[in-house]
């Protein structure tokens, strides 16, 4: 399952300047907010959460909070994705890739979502 999502980086910006850190703790944790370099980081790593949704084919909402989902980076910087454990076992997930680009003020994410086969 491919997920994919476009998001306009000036949006997140206006969000952080006008909630502050209130913006960032409605879709990141605590330690997804210690990896925002800036307004192009948190706008990729919503991006992520909206095109892993997708590839689950469900979107953002009850089923899939932003707060089921994790991005953290591998020791070389790498995004890297994971869910909790109630979206593992829903959706029977292997394994889970994420790529994240900033260009043009944009930030693009694509989700690759690969589950078990019984």
């Amino acid at each position: 399952m491919i997920g994919v999502d476009i998001t306009v980086i000036d949006r997140i910006e206006k969000m952080h300047g006008k909630f502050g850190q209130k913006a960032y703790e409605r879709f990141l944790n605590d330690d997804e907010i210690k990896l925002v370099k800036g307004p192009s980081t948190a706008a990729g790593f919503w991006a992520a959460k909206e095109a892993a949704s997708k590839a689950l084919g469900i979107g953002i909402g009850e089923e899939c909070s932003f707060h089921d989902i994790f991005l953290s980076k591998s020791s070389k910087g790498a995004p890297l994705i994971s869910f909790s454990k109630k979206i593992l076992e829903k959706f029977d997930i292997k394994d889970a890739s994420v790529s994240i680009t900033h260009d043009g003020g944009f930030a693009i994410a694509v989700v690759a979502i690969e589950q078990n086969k019984d």
